[in-house]
């Protein structure tokens, strides 16, 4: 076997403190974009399809954006992509509040947003994390800063309708734009030293490792259930609030229910981490597509109530995460951490796809019908499918051949 050690220069504390408030905000001020909806396409006078279209574009730039992203990490370290993306961050949530028309609000909350994010989110992350905690600790480490991302849900949230509330959802967005911009200095923590040749190891080009990973069954199957994981999350997050008011629930039932799926992703992610280090990952993740399915199902055929809806999104705050440390565990168990950044990030464009799809879906099957109905039971239907690919798996390490 010829996969990579971990290197030394930055302690796995540093790493993970810094690694962990970084996702945090992105992934905390990310989660809460659905609180925007209703007050801009009012205000503005548009669709909930432009708006939803525009989230969905925000999910495809990110995926696209990811594998060169995460090359970039992976060559010339983290720390400069993790600059850059917070700089792009705070410009386009800013362009996202000034933007007066469809294509300039897409240009804002779609590209530079979707572009930032895949720059300071969990591929980056993960390559340092991969490459600087020991392999029987790193499903944990990795599970700890997907726990990051939710309590950024659970905390960022409720502030986010909060600053909505007291000064209105233009200047909510300069408010986080300046917020972001602490993503800057924590992003010296994760600045790698030079990595150094191993001796005895085979050196694999950047080239090799794609059409390793590409031509790799496993790996085929684990981006096709990461699709279903992008579809799921994103139009619950999103739409979810919408669809509540809709029913004729206040917004603080909405924000509630988010905050709380944000809370008990905390707990989840941190599970899921934990037990990916003792348990075969791909049975955890057929269990937890199934039991996305199964929450989704009973939330549609239960009485919508308040109740329900706390109740659905706790269950569904424990399964909401979890899959990332799993899958990004599974990527650095089979094929190594060098090149870790970029092949999660080839991973997660089909998350991303599936990302843009349900929050696309979401705004455009409305329009069309009235109803988000047709959307759930999609997502049912990809949980069910998300659980039997994941099975087939082949959870252990890639041979290389070693040099003399």
């Amino acid at each position: 076997m010829t996969h990579d050690t971990p290197g030394k220069g930055l302690s796995m504390t540093q790493v993970l403190i810094c690694g962990a408030a970084i996702v945090t905000l992105s992934m905390g001020i990310r989660h809460g974009f659905g609180l925007w909806l209703q007050p801009v396409t009012v205000e503005r006078g548009w669709s909930r399809e432009t708006f939803a279209f525009a989230l969905a574009v925000q999910n495809i730039a990110w995926g696209i954006a990811g594998p060169l992203t995460g090359a970039l990490a992976d060559r010339f370290g983290a720390f400069r992509v993790l600059v850059a993306g917070g700089l792009l961050y705070a410009l386009g949530l800013v362009a996202m509040g000034l933007a007066t028309s469809g294509l300039g609000f897409l240009g804002g909350t779609g590209l530079l947003i979707g572009l930032a994010q895949s720059g300071t989110t969990y591929a980056v992350v993960y390559g340092v994390i991969g490459r600087s905690v020991a392999p029987e600790k790193r499903s944990w480490a990795m599970g700890i800063t997907a726990a990051a991302g939710s309590f950024g849900q659970f905390l960022m949230v409720p502030i986010e309708g909060g600053l909505i509330a007291a000064f209105g959802w233009q200047e909510a967005l300069v408010i986080l734009a300046c917020a972001v911009l602490m993503i800057l200095p924590l992003a010296f923590g994760l600045r790698e030293p030079k990595r150094e040749p191993v001796p005895g190891v085979a050196t694999q080009t950047m080239g090799a490792a794609l059409r390793e990973a590409f031509g790799d069954r496993s790996f085929r199957l684990l981006t096709a259930g990461y699709f279903v994981c992008g579809f799921q999350v994103v139009f619950i997050g999103v739409h979810m609030p919408s669809y509540l008011k809709d029913q004729g629930l206040t917004p603080g039932v909405a924000t509630t229910a988010l905050a709380r799926i944000g809370l008990f992703n905390v707990f989840g992610t941190y599970a899921a981490g934990m037990l990916g280090g003792r348990l075969p990952k791909r049975y955890l993740l057929s269990a937890i597509y199934t039991l996305r399915s199964v929450a989704i199902l009973a939330f549609l055929l239960a009485p919508l109530t308040p109740l329900s809806v706390y109740v659905f999104s706790c269950a569904m705050g424990l399964l909401w995460l979890s899959t990332v440390p799993l899958t990004s565990g599974l990527v650095a168990a089979i094929f190594g951490v060098r090149y870790l950044s970029m092949l999660g990030g080839f991973v997660f464009l089909s998350h991303q796809v599936g990302s843009f799809l349900g929050v696309w879906l979401g705004g455009r099957l409305y329009d069309m019908t009235g109803s988000y109905d047709l959307v759930w039971w999609i997502a049912i239907g990809l949980g069910l499918f998300a659980a039997v690919v994941n099975l087939p798996i082949r959870e252990r390490a890639l041979l290389r051949p070693a040099v003399a």
